[in-house]
C-alpha cells in the first residue's frame, strides 16, 4: 500500500503526470450529476425509512433493494473518474503498489455503498450517500476488490455513521486507508516478499499498538496482500535488488576518502541512482524499497526517497 495524496485534488488539477485535466465546466457536470443521482436514491431511501417506520418490513426491504439497484446501475458515472484515480497513483493499484499485470482495476468504495459487513459476520446498513462521493473511491485491482467486497469493521465501541446521523470522521475503521497519510505506515515488508504489520518497539503491549497491528493484520487479509503467491514472490526479487544495491552504496561509502580513495564515490553515485529510482512513487513496490531502505537505519540512504 502506498500513499495517495487526495487531498483537495480534483480531475482538473494540471500537474498530474500522464492526466489531461478536465475544464470546470466537464467537473462541475460531473458534480452535478452526483448530486442528482443522491438526490434520486434519498428519495427511494426516504420511502424505505415510512415503510420501516410503519412496521412493513417487507416493504422496507423492498425499497432498500430498489435502493441499491438504482446505484449498482449507475457505476459508469464513477468510472468516468477511473482514469484520473489511475493517474494519481502513475497507474498502480492503491492497495498492492502494483500495476496488476494487466487485470481489471474497480473504482472501490472505501465505504461499502449496499452494506457493511462487521468482524463478527453481521451486516449493517452500507453507506449509500456516499455512492456517489467522489472523496470515498479508491483505485483497486481486482484481487483486493473482490476480497473486500462489503467488508468494513469499526473498532468496539466506534460511532457507526447513518445517513440521519454522519459522522464518518469519527468512526475507527479496521481497514487501512491509502488516502490517510499515516494508515501504510502500519505496514512493513519481510524479505521474503510478506506483508507483515510494522513492528512495535514493546511487542505490541500497549491498547494503542495492538490496535494497530489488529488494523493491519486485518488490511493484509482483506486486501489479498500475501493470499496472491505472484505479489509475494515479486516483492521478494524487489527486496533483493534493492538490497543489492544498498549493500553496494553503503560498502563504497566505507572505503571513500575524498583525497585517499575518490574512486568509489562514483560507485556510491550509482548505486543511489538505482535506489532514488526503485523509491519512485510510479514504481512498483516502491513501499517495499522503502521499507527496506528504513531497516538499515542510515541517514544518507534515507535522503535519497
Amino acid at each position: 500500500m502506498r500513499h495517495i495524496d487526495f487531498k483537495n485534488k480534483t480531475p482538473m488539477d494540471k500537474d498530474i503526470p500522464g492526466w489531461t485535466p478536465w475544464s470546470k465546466s466537464e467537473w462541475d457536470k460531473w458534480l452535478k450529476d452526483s448530486a442528482e443521482l443522491h438526490r434520486h436514491a434519498a428519495e427511494i431511501d426516504m420511502e424505505r425509512t415510512k415503510l420501516e417506520s410503519a412496521g412493513n418490513t417487507k416493504g422496507a426491504d423492498a425499497k432498500r433493494a430498489e435502493r441499491n439497484e438504482f446505484i449498482s446501475k449507475k457505476s459508469a458515472h464513477w468510472g468516468k473518474l477511473k482514469p484520473w484515480l489511475f493517474a494519481l497513483s502513475g497507474g498502480k493499484c492503491w492497495f498492492t503498489d502494483t500495476t496488476n499485470n494487466g487485470s481489471h482495476y474497480d473504482v472501490e468504495h472505501f465505504r461499502p455503498k449496499a452494506e457493511a459487513k462487521n468482524l463478527d459476520g453481521t451486516v449493517r446498513e452500507g453507506y449509500w450517500w456516499l455512492a456517489f462521493d467522489y472523496t470515498n473511491y479508491r483505485l483497486a485491482g481486482g484481487a483486493p476488490n473482490t476480497k473486500k467486497g462489503g467488508w468494513f469493521p469499526l473498532c468496539n465501541g466506534s460511532l457507526s455513521s447513518t445517513f440521519g446521523n454522519r459522522c464518518e470522521d469519527s468512526e475507527f475503521p479496521y481497514l487501512l486507508d491509502p488516502i490517510r497519510a499515516s494508515d501504510p505506515l502500519l505496514l512493513a515488508f519481510d524479505e521474503e516478499g510478506n506483508a507483515i504489520p510494522l513492528p512495535s518497539a514493546d511487542n505490541w503491549a500497549t491498547d494503542s499498538a495492538k490496535w494497530n497491528k489488529a488494523r493491519a493484520e486485518e488490511s493484509i487479509k482483506r486486501y489479498k496482500l500475501n493470499e496472491h503467491d505472484a505479489l509475494p514472490e515479486r516483492r521478494r526479487k524487489f527486496w533483493s535488488d534493492v538490497s543489492g544495491a544498498i549493500k553496494e552504496f553503503l560498502e563504497a561509502k566505507a572505503n571513500f576518502h575524498p583525497v585517499r580513495n575518490p574512486l568509489p564515490g562514483e560507485t556510491m553515485e550509482q548505486a543511489a541512482r538505482r535506489i532514488e529510482a526503485m523509491t519512485r512513487p510510479d514504481v512498483e513496490f516502491s513501499s517495499v524499497a522503502k521499507w527496506c531502505i528504513c531497516l538499515r537505519n542510515d541517514p544518507d540512504l534515507v535522503r535519497l526517497f
